[in-house]
């Protein structure tokens, strides 16, 4: 018989970074529209400190959430996406700002919201 071990406590940390991944996809999208719009306005949101802070949430979260995750359900796959997805988010800090950034950020977030995702699904059983 399955038990159901999923409590809002437990998987927080999940939540926060499915949210998390959430605003970093619209910031990345708004950024790069509003970079084609309003060069100057967009410059703000470009500034390398959200992206690094974001990154540096971003791998907290993971830490927190997937790894206690894994501990509880042994389960590898929600931990690889998530390690692919901060991998991909680290290289965007690396190339410069526009379409291919952009790109490599949102590929990133989407990965480690699904990895949260399959967690949070993974502890529910």
């Amino acid at each position: 018989m399955l038990v159901n071990r999923f409590t809002p406590a437990r998987d927080l940390f999940d939540r926060l970074a499915i949210g998390l991944s959430a605003l970093c996809f619209v910031h990345c999208a708004a950024s790069v529209l509003l970079v084609a719009v309003l060069a100057t306005a967009g410059g703000a949101l470009l500034h390398p400190a959200i992206h690094e802070s974001g990154l540096v949430l971003a791998i907290l979260l993971a830490i927190a959430g997937l790894g206690r995750g894994f501990l509880q359900h042994r389960r590898p796959v929600p931990m690889m996406i998530g390690t692919m997805g901060i991998a991909m988010m680290a290289t965007a800090l690396s190339v410069p700002h526009g379409f291919v950034e952009a790109g490599f950020t949102m590929a990133g977030v989407a990965a480690v919201a699904t990895a949260h995702f399959l967690n949070r699904r993974a502890l529910a059983w």
